[in-house]
């Protein structure tokens, strides 16, 4: 498709855009008129947005327009999975500059569709608006089926400590990207398209999950959300970690302890989360540590001790 934003006009856009969709039983109405109608037969519905703003998310040159619609979507439709719920509906909020090309927006489009796909969800509606900038505003919905939610208030001291997913390959791969490479090609890629464990979620709802939450900070930085909102300690066994054989060699190129990327790197989207001592858990899970009673001790630990090598992010932090 040949031509810029400004030259196929708004309504243009969104009917472009629009054509583009697929749809999921849930959506009742979809795009086109003044709102979506989405079933939520738990009759309660679990609601996450987020933004990516240009230049402090996402780079052009790094990433393709598909790329960011899947890392858009997933890291919403993680949110959703981390509550305990099904993904079942986005909504998407576009700010682009009248000069760009009408192809990055659909292509935007395709991936939230595409990544929407995986988690069973659909995007059901938006609004475009002009900006000097590319901004992403994303909403994503969802339903408990019946489940209670999973916050990350529950954890208990005693509680086994599990994750699933990968973790610090997006840190890897933005390590690589920022150094001009573009290889070893799976963690660059775990970085442009993380790919959270939705499925994980709602199982790890029914196994009796007791607090849980997706790994968008940095490990330590999100375990202390929930050590924080639990009034507990929470001790990570370092040595229960696997680090792949590649990352290894990535950070000894780079001068970095791997280590480091995978308990403060952010962005991969796996999800953990603390269970009952007794829980009898699916291999696709590995237990990393214990809920401990409060103390002295920072409320996350690594092996006993503080961990005081600096990572996670914060939006209003220096930038890396």
């Amino acid at each position: 498709m040949k031509g810029t934003v400004g030259e196929l006009g708004e309504f243009g856009l969104i009917r472009e855009l629009t054509s583009r969709l697929t749809t999921t039983p849930a959506v009742r109405v979809g795009p086109g008129d003044d709102a979506a109608v989405v079933a939520a037969p738990d009759r309660r519905v679990v609601a996450s947005t987020d933004i990516l703003l240009e230049g402090r998310h996402f780079r052009r040159d790094w990433s393709t327009a598909y790329d960011v619609g899947r890392k858009a979507a997933a890291q919403n439709l993680a949110d959703i999975a981390a509550m305990g719920a099904v993904p079942t509906a986005l909504l998407l909020g576009l700010v682009v500059p009248a000069e760009l090309p009408v192809t990055w927006p659909t292509e935007l489009m395709d991936g939230l569709r595409d990544e929407c796909q995986v988690a069973g969800a659909s995007v059901v509606g938006g609004d475009v608006v002009r900006g000097d900038t590319i901004m992403v505003s994303i909403t994503a919905l969802g339903d408990l089926r019946n489940q209670e939610p999973v916050t990350r208030s529950g954890a208990q001291p005693g509680d086994l400590v599990a994750v699933t997913g990968w973790l610090g390959w997006s840190a890897a791969g933005y390590a690589v990207l920022s150094r001009g490479f573009r290889s070893p090609r799976a963690f660059v890629e775990a970085h442009r398209r993380p790919e959270p464990p939705y499925h994980a979620g709602p199982a790890a709802a029914a196994l009796g999950a007791t607090a849980m939450c997706d790994v968008s900070d940095g490990l330590i930085a999100d375990l202390g959300h929930i050590a924080d909102a639990s009034k507990v300690r929470i001790d990570i066994r370092s040595g229960a970690i696997d680090i792949p054989t590649q990352m290894n060699d990535i950070g000894q190129a780079v001068g970095v302890d791997p280590l480091q990327w995978v308990l403060t790197g952010g962005e991969d989207h796996a999800i953990v989360a603390t269970f009952p001592p007794d829980t009898k858990l699916p291999a696709r899970w590995k237990v990393i540590g214990e809920v401990l009673n409060p103390s002295a001790l920072p409320q996350v630990t690594v092996d006993g001790a503080p961990w005081t090598a600096t990572g996670g992010w914060d939006h209003f932090g220096d930038p890396e």
